[in-house]
């Protein structure tokens, strides 16, 4: 290989790399509870928000709160949706239902700054047949706290403060398993609202901003431009 051409592959691959950093370095999740539901086959990402849903005698709901970047990221409860086992000592009883409820506050790794998660629990909540899963929840996990556009912050007061926030930096999130931002109770099976919000500013969607692109171009066109003339100068 001529010293040109080795100077352009060089000047390619420094491209390439300045992409793939860019990407990286520019990765973001957000911290959150996410809303699940539960069946015999495992959980699933909630298409709703919990005030919306109205569950089952029966159903299982699960809240986890992790730090993930969409409902495909998000990280699933940690506890089997197993409705016998959660309600065992919890009776049917006429003109009310049972709703199983997994609460998981997540890892250390998971939890803001200065804060510890609680312990993985679950509670048997018994509702009027109309309920809500939010309202399920609440019956069982108070104090909960919202944000003015209803996206659910905290559970049993954790975290303590934050809802929502956007972590940079953000590769598996810390998280244990494989679900977002369904948190808020009006719904969204994204990112959190708020969160969303807050990230459209540049509309970049997390990768190489504009300029980083232009630069990169530069280079190739300069790269591109030797090797032409290195091939004129040898004919």
């Amino acid at each position: 290989m001529s010293r040109t051409a080795r100077a352009v592959a060089l000047l390619v691959a420094g491209a390439v790399l300045a992409v793939l950093g860019a990407g990286t370095a520019q990765a973001a999740g957000y911290r959150y509870w996410s809303f699940w539901e539960g069946s015999a086959s495992g959980w699933s990402y909630a298409t709703q928000g919990p005030s919306l849903v109205r569950p089952e005698d029966g159903s299982v709901q699960g809240f986890r709160f992790a730090v993930s970047a969409d409902s495909q990221d998000a990280s699933q409860p940690r506890r089997s949706p197993d409705f016998g086992k959660i309600c065992a000592g919890t009776p049917a009883k006429d003109g009310s239902k049972r709703v199983a409820l997994v609460i998981d506050p997540g890892t250390a790794a998971d939890a803001p700054d200065g804060e510890t998660p609680p312990a993985l629990r679950t509670a048997c909540a018994r509702v009027p047949e109309d309920a809500s899963s939010a309202e399920a929840l609440a019956s069982v996990a108070k104090p909960l706290r919202y944000d003015t556009s209803a996206m659910l912050c905290a559970i049993s007061g954790y975290p303590a403060s934050g809802c929502g926030e956007q972590v940079s930096g953000h590769g598996d999130g810390g998280s244990d398993s494989a679900g977002s931002g369904n948190g808020g109770s009006d719904g969204g099976s994204k990112a959190p609202t708020s969160a969303s919000a807050a990230s459209s500013g540049d509309g970049d969607g997390g990768g190489p901003s504009a300029g980083v692109l232009v630069g990169i171009g530069a280079v190739l066109l300069l790269g591109i431009a030797a090797v032409a003339q290195a091939r004129r100068r040898r004919g």
